[in-house]
């Protein structure tokens, strides 16, 4: 296949889909997935057999979710516009709102379904103040029990997330006893309470039996059914981006330009200024891997390799599905990569290309 491509593995995938099952099964909380971090619905065939639906940020997820996904559909959004709710009510089994006044101006229209509220417990575990969703003056989610109070008859439910990727299951306990000792009152009122994503379980390491424990206890105390929103976490190292290097030259260090762009292909590498992964990553040549946008800062880091990298290489950007897929654009022109599964038995599909046709749709 013609790169630039992002590839993703369902081998690669099935780990962090199976470490979700086992949650389910023993914590007895539901796994919706976010389709805000992740939305290649090529794969969903097999990740609806390990998870209970979606979870949306818009009108367009939602749809997304209830045509390819199935299951349960939870519809939430910052803000609902009029023109967007009959439809949202329509193709949604819950629909969550993000501030009380919302929930009054759509009360009647929402009438009929499950609706739920989102609650901002005031900590997260963020280190990027563009992340926080405890931010100061944030807009995510009631702040205060006396402004939910009003409106907690006309819901069955509250939404949490403020969990980023948060591999440390003692700060996740100890921020959702905050949450239990400021708004346990409400939430013994619901009927369902969501957790939100961000929470890292299928890394490495992670202490799933106590996660598994603490959200049973959760449940069972409060009598509510728990949701949990995973989105790296259910795609986690599951895809590489695919490239080739089109040119190499050297200006104090080894440059090598490839055939995609941090800017238009991995956009969260440039916002919260991280590095990508490259595999391998070890031996005595040292190069900077860039993309070809006349951004000057498009690079995807300094990595090592076995030896010299010439023109028509090609290199493997490892963990490249999360936050990925579902911002790239069209910067420069430069061609958006392909979308290409590989499945369980090594077979490889593509399954979307973009052209030009694509990039003059998208602009007028």
């Amino acid at each position: 296949m013609q790169t630039p491509y992002y590839l993703v593995d369902k081998a690669r995938l099935l780990p962090n889909l199976e470490k979700i099952a086992h949650l389910r099964e023993t914590s007895g909380a539901k796994a919706l997935l976010a389709l805000k971090c992740f939305a290649t619905w090529g794969v969903f065939d097999l990740m609806r057999e390990y998870m209970d639906g979606t979870t949306s940020s818009s009108l367009y997820e939602v749809k997304l979710g209830a045509e390819e996904f199935g299951g349960e559909t939870h519809a939430y959004s910052v803000a609902w516009a009029d023109h967007e709710i009959d439809e949202v009510v329509r193709v949604s089994d819950k629909v969550i709102f993000n501030t009380a006044a919302q929930l009054r101006r759509f009360e009647s229209q929402s009438a009929g379904l499950t609706r739920g509220l989102r609650v901002n417990p005031g900590v997260s575990t963020s280190d990027f103040d563009l992340a926080d969703p405890a931010r100061p003056f944030s807009r995510l989610g009631e702040h205060a029990p006396e402004d939910i109070e009003p409106v907690a008859d006309m819901i069955s439910g509250f939404m949490f997330h403020n969990n980023c990727e948060n591999g440390d299951f003692e700060r996740f306990d100890a921020m959702l006893g905050h949450i239990e000792d400021r708004f346990g009152a409400l939430i013994r009122r619901m009927d369902w309470i969501s957790l939100g994503g961000g929470i890292h379980f299928t890394g490495e390491g992670y202490p799933l039996d106590r996660l598994a424990e603490r959200l049973k206890r959760f449940g069972g105390e409060n009598e509510v059914q728990v949701y949990l929103e995973p989105g790296e976490a259910a795609i986690t190292n599951s895809t590489t981006l695919e490239v080739t290097v089109l040119d190499t030259l050297h200006n104090g260090k080894n440059l090598a330009i490839v055939d995609s762009s941090v800017e238009a292909h991995m956009l969260d590498l440039l916002i919260y200024r991280e590095s990508a992964k490259m595999h391998p990553d070890a031996g005595p040549e040292e190069w900077m891997i860039c993309g070809k946008s006349c951004l000057a800062g498009d690079i995807f880091g300094e990595f090592r390799f076995p030896g010299p990298i010439s023109a028509g290489d090609r290199l493997s950007i490892q963990d490249a599905a999360g936050y990925t897929m579902v911002k790239k654009n069209w910067f420069n022109g430069v061609k958006m990569p392909a979308i290409a599964i590989r499945e369980t038995d090594g077979t490889e599909r593509l399954v979307r290309d973009f052209g030009y046709d694509d990039f003059k749709a998208a602009l007028g």
